[in-house]
């Protein structure tokens, strides 16, 4: 699965304009969010968390039309709690996000 970095900028420019110190915060902001709900995942170990936890990432992912990380969402949504796999592959999409 690809990711695109540069949809998360695109959809922050797009609600604020060219505002890049606004832009900016918010992005910090996503990320920060993100990184906490992927971390909630890893914490979860019944099946009502984990899943709770996989939406709010896909939630979050479509409010910036992230539709890779909306993509694992949905899958870690299907996975057992605790799912190593998931995890590796949506922290590594985040930190794919970080690098943009």
């Amino acid at each position: 699965m690809s990711y695109d970095p540069g949809a998360l900028d695109a959809a922050l420019a797009a609600a604020v304009g060219d505002d890049g110190a606004l832009i900016a915060d918010l992005r910090v902001a996503f990320l920060e969010s993100a990184a906490r709900h992927i971390d909630l995942l890893g914490r979860a170990r019944c099946d009502a968390n984990w899943a709770l936890s996989a939406w709010r990432i896909k939630g979050l992912a479509a409010s910036f039309g992230l539709t890779g990380l909306m993509a694992l969402a949905d899958e870690a949504a299907q996975s057992a709690p605790g799912d190593p796999q998931i995890l590796r592959r949506l922290r590594i999409a985040l930190a794919a996000l970080e690098q943009a």
